[in-house]
């Protein structure tokens, strides 16, 4: 007998890095995601595998109740520490998933290469807090921090808006007519979440609260754009907007300046996905600079 459990992965649209400040995000579920299936076993042990969506088995560890129970105290950040870690933490929110069971073996399987950025630890975060029962917001701010949204994109079917206060989340609707316009497209440069939250927090400044007020205002329009030209437009706003708060060029001025429509970075800017905005399809355009992994709305969204 095995259980299943799984989560969608994520796209953050609008709200990045101001989202820890209280600022609206806005975010869609992708059609790809992460599973996690767990069978009982003996010893007081847990036979972890991890495949990537190609099937490769990516990572296997044998974990002991013990090190879930006590942690690691690994002062190097490996694969095991951080899964150990997550394991420690759900087990102190709820000791009964190690307590009352023999052993397991647990096995994850993507449906997306983990390179992608797409959330392979958001959505293994929110599989185990399904498995464990407990908070899946709480088990993220005590292992991996960070803002939560991906956890609402994890745990719901629809476009969503997001505030750290509270974990509030809102479904919404995004169905726009002009989808077929919007493109997302892989830089090959994994993102280190960590590392962009605190180079955001070295940055941002005293005028915070107007800041937030500003995204939640672009936000607004982004999500409740009616034509293309209206979408586009708050987008590159988005994109100004926020490159004044990081003090970073945008994304098409640091290597797309002479692309022919708008173009955002999604999440941790500089790298992972980009979403293109085009009246045009833009394959070859991409495919020319090298950029291969180019997806439409309808494949890449839930």
């Amino acid at each position: 007998m095995s259980t299943t459990f799984y989560s969608n992965g994520k796209l953050f649209i609008a709200g990045e890095y101001l989202v820890l400040d209280g600022a609206d995000a806005f975010a869609l579920p992708t059609k790809f995601g992460q599973d996690l299936v767990i069978e009982n076993s003996e010893d007081k042990q847990i036979e972890w595998k991890s495949y990537d969506y190609d099937k490769h088995l990516w990572f296997e560890e044998t974990i002991s109740f013990d090190e879930v129970i006590k942690g690691l105290d690994s002062q190097i950040d490996t694969v095991k520490s951080t899964l150990v870690n997550i394991l420690h933490e759900a087990y102190i929110l709820n000791p009964k998933f190690i307590d009352n069971a023999t052993g397991y073996k647990v096995s994850t399987h993507l449906s997306f290469p983990k390179n992608w950025g797409l959330g392979t630890s958001s959505t293994l975060i929110n599989n185990i807090a399904q498995w464990t029962e407990i908070n899946a917001f709480t088990l993220l701010k005590n292992s991996f921090g960070g803002s939560g949204y991906d956890i609402a994109c994890a745990q719901n079917n629809t476009p969503v808006l997001y505030r750290i206060k509270d974990n509030f989340v809102k479904q919404v609707e995004f169905n726009p007519d002009f989808k077929e316009h919007i493109y997302f497209v892989y830089l090959n440069k994994k993102q280190n979440s960590k590392s962009a939250i605190f180079s955001y927090n070295n940055h941002k400044n005293n005028h915070l609260a107007d800041r937030v007020a500003e995204n939640n205002k672009i936000t607004n329009a982004i999500l409740h754009a009616k034509t293309l030209k209206d979408f586009a437009s708050a987008v590159q706003k988005h994109e100004i907007h926020l490159s004044k708060v990081l003090e970073m060029q945008t994304i098409k001025e640091a290597i797309f300046p002479d692309f022919n429509g708008v173009i955002k970075s999604l999440g941790a800017w500089g790298g992972d996905f980009v979403m293109v905005v085009a009246k045009e399809n833009p394959k070859d355009y991409f495919f020319n600079k090298g950029y291969e992994t180019i997806l439409t709305y309808e494949e890449m969204i839930l």
